[in-house]
């Protein structure tokens, strides 16, 4: 598979990370740029939670409507 960092995460993997750079964003005393930084990988591990997400309900939705069927 030939993706991105990001794209190769799991789930799991993204959520783990994701609380991480909270944690870190909250106990402060990082310089601005680091802030910022960590603010923008925060905002790819969200995204990459997000897709996960959406592809498990697209899943669960399809697998209702074979059911319903």
């Amino acid at each position: 598979m030939t993706g991105t960092k990001e794209e190769q995460l799991s789930y799991e993997q993204a959520r783990a990370e994701l609380a991480s750079v909270v944690e870190k964003l909250e106990a402060g005393g990082t310089s601005l740029e680091e802030s910022l930084a960590l603010w923008e990988r925060g905002e790819q591990l969200a995204g990459v939670c997000q897709r996960w997400l959406d592809g498990a309900r697209a899943r669960i939705d399809a697998a209702r409507q074979r059911a319903e069927d």
